[in-house]
């Protein structure tokens, strides 16, 4: 199961192998918005909404499966004197209804339930998964927030070494180095596809990254600030090949 702040989904695997997969619609009742609107409604800092919502003893059952109706029924609640804590865990158990009801619509889910994504770290959730589920087998890996961006990585790995291409990142490092920029407009593109490059400070080649920018210019500022390096002409050979007109990536 993966919950994140906008959508939701659900992966069945069977023998190590995906069996089924679903995955919300438009609607983000079931989601981490749907708490971090009510907890902001409610005057709690998303932070502390799981811890208290443990401490619910009678918790209130809140309508989970529209945004709109939970707010009014939670308001509801409020007004009839229910603990703050008893609706923040009603609140939770919603989540979960509404997860199990919608994604989780007509699939078996069999133990080790693995639950990942941002509302991974809410306790409350993880409980209320437990209360439905009818049980304590439901895992939270260390960094399930980046769960899907880990196994992209591994995929990548997996295929460079398949290739065997070596690795184009340049370090998280680069978040931190110093760097000027230039631009210049790819000359074979259709709508003078415009280029942003990046100059980091202290590294020989002037091409370390650079993202496409679509938009008119000069032809004369594409003379003018190529960067004369080994990723000028590169860039001018792949935005030629894949006639760039739009979009943007690095490398």
């Amino acid at each position: 199961m993966e919950i994140g702040g906008q959508d939701s989904k659900i992966i069945l695997m069977r023998r190590r192998i995906v069996a089924d997969f679903g995955m919300n619609t438009v609607c983000a009742a079931g989601t981490g918005s749907f708490l971090d609107h009510q907890a902001a409604r409610l005057g709690i800092a998303i932070e502390e909404f799981g811890d208290r919502a443990l401490r619910s003893r009678n918790p209130v059952r809140i309508t989970g499966r529209c945004t709109v109706f939970a707010e009014s029924d939670m308001i509801q609640k409020q007004q009839t004197g229910h603990r703050t804590e008893d609706i923040l865990y009603g609140l939770c158990q919603a989540l979960a209804r509404n997860y199990l009801s919608n994604v989780g619509l007509g699939k078996e889910i069999r133990t080790p339930v693995v639950f990942q994504g941002g509302v991974a770290f809410n306790r409350g959730v993880v409980r209320a998964f437990k209360e439905a589920l009818e049980t304590e087998d439901v895992i939270v890996p260390p960094h399930q927030e980046a769960m899907g961006a880990i196994g992209a990585a591994l995929l990548a790995a997996e295929e460079m070494r398949r290739k065997g291409s070596k690795t184009l990142f340049k370090g998280f490092e680069v978040s931190d180095a110093e760097y000027t920029t230039t631009r210049f407009e790819c000359e074979p593109a259709p709508t003078s596809a415009r280029w942003l490059r990046y100059h980091w400070v202290g590294r020989s080649s002037p091409g370390a990254g650079a993202a496409v920018i679509c938009g008119s210019g000069s032809r004369r500022r594409r003379q003018r600030d190529v960067a004369q390096g080994p990723g000028a002409e590169r860039l001018r050979s792949e935005c030629q090949e894949q006639n760039v007109s739009q979009g943007s990536w690095s490398w």
